[in-house]
Parts: C-alpha cells; sequence; structure tokens
C-alpha cells in the first residue's frame, strides 16, 4: 500500500511538470542527444492513459538529464496527419516538386505541406520516444499514417542500385517505445504477439536508427488498481533506460 501511493506521487509530481513542459525548450549547450521529439499516440488524457504516463516521466527525467536539449511534443490524435495520396509523390517515396506541387489543388498543397514539415521534424531530432498502446496486437492507426509521412527519399532514404538505404544513420540517434496492454504477455510469446513493437523496430531500423529501446507496461488489465500497478513497475525501469540515453 506504501509504494503504491508513492508511486501515486510520482505520477501526480510528473503530470505537474508536464504542463510546463510542451513549449520548445530552446538548447544552449552542447550534449550528445541534442533534440527530443515525444510523440504521443493515445486518445485518452494523460492522466488515465498508462503508455503516455510512464512515457511522461522518461521525458521528463531525460530531460533532468540533458537540461538543454531541444524538446518537441507531438500528439499524433490532436496534430493532423495526412493520409497519402498519388498525386502527392513523383515517384517512390519521393515527394513532388514545388512545380507540380503548385498545380494541385490548394487543399492539397497544404497536405503536402504538412507532410514535408512531419518528416523534417522527425529528421532534426535524435531522441524519440514513442508512447501507444497495444490495439489488436499492434497500435493505433495514427502511427502507421505518421510512419508514412516519415519515409521520404532524399530526407530519411534513399534509393540506390533501385535498393532502399536509410540516411538516419548519419549521427548517433536513439528511439524509445513505451508500449502498453493489458495482459502480461509472456517473454516467450513476445516475438508473436508483439507485432506494432517489432515493426517500429523495424522500420526504425531501416532508415537508420539503430539505437532502439523498448518499454513495455504490461498488465494494464481492466482495473485502476490494475493499471496502477502496471504503471509502477514500469516506473521502475527509467532510471535504466535514461543511463543508457
Amino acid at each position: 500500500m506504501r509504494f503504491f501511493f508513492m508511486c501515486r506521487d510520482m505520477q501526480d509530481r510528473t503530470q505537474k511538470k508536464a504542463e510546463t513542459n510542451t513549449d520548445t525548450i530552446i538548447a544552449t549547450g552542447e550534449n550528445d542527444m541534442n533534440n527530443m521529439l515525444y510523440i504521443s499516440a493515445n486518445p485518452k488524457p494523460e492522466n488515465l492513459s498508462a503508455s503516455k504516463t510512464v512515457a511522461r516521466a522518461l521525458v521528463n527525467r531525460i530531460m533532468d538529464k540533458y537540461q538543454d536539449i531541444k524538446y518537441e511534443e507531438l500528439n499524433l490524435y490532436e496534430q493532423h496527419i495526412p493520409q497519402l495520396k498519388h498525386s502527392y509523390f513523383a515517384g517512390r517515396s519521393k515527394i513532388i516538386s514545388d512545380e507540380e506541387m503548385n498545380k494541385l489543388p490548394e487543399s492539397e498543397q497544404k497536405e503536402v505541406d504538412q507532410i514535408i514539415r512531419i518528416c523534417d521534424q522527425f529528421r532534426n531530432a535524435d531522441l524519440y520516444v514513442l508512447a501507444a498502446p497495444m490495439w489488436s496486437l499492434s497500435f493505433p492507426a495514427p502511427v502507421k499514417e505518421y510512419i508514412d509521412c516519415v519515409i521520404q527519399a532524399g530526407k530519411t532514404i534513399e534509393f540506390k542500385d533501385d535498393k532502399p538505404h536509410g540516411l538516419l544513420n548519419n549521427k548517433a540517434r536513439i528511439f524509445i517505445y513505451v508500449q502498453s496492454s493489458g495482459a502480461h504477455i509472456p517473454w516467450l510469446v513476445r516475438p508473436a504477439l508483439n507485432k506494432g513493437l517489432n515493426y517500429v523496430h523495424d522500420v526504425m531500423r531501416f532508415i537508420g536508427i539503430s539505437r532502439f529501446e523498448e518499454l513495455l507496461v504490461d498488465g494494464t488489465g481492466t482495473t485502476e488498481e490494475e493499471r496502477e500497478d502496471a504503471v509502477c513497475r514500469a516506473m521502475k525501469k527509467i532510471d535504466d533506460i535514461v543511463l543508457s540515453v
């Protein structure tokens, strides 16, 4: 019971700190990690979302370690993520030129601009935190739509001899995936059931991000007590992950 209340106090302090961290923090010094992008993909408010609660605590701990880090936050349920259309591309994952874009209706020009902004924001970061629940053995649909916007030829990938290669191995980067799930997933079957986590891991390696960490919030169950217990267990893993960053 004492541990339960200690963990609740940690979440309350994390939530209060989050209110001051939604704007970009300007970097003034040098460190290994200069730009952090926190991406959340859960329609629930943070105080009801296990993945977002744990991810917020993780983000705050990283910001304590790198106090001059630039910070941006992207909520995939609040930010518009365009769906890709054939008319937006000149070739395989290659966005059309400015000249061709100007021929599109104004509404579609805005969509292309948004796709480019999303990709540029992603490639400018070097530390990523993605918080998402496990839905249907995968992740919410906006995560896939977001990744589709990120994969762009000349920005995150290139084609050599008609084969794609990642471009984000040009500097040290690390991607941390925070996933909540209702059940306790046995270690032996995780590779088969964690399809969303496996997909994100493979895509990040594909575009050149080799350092990948996972922070699993398993066993959130169906009651508030189960969710709180799962959050507390995951919180205990944060320090080890921050040490690796």
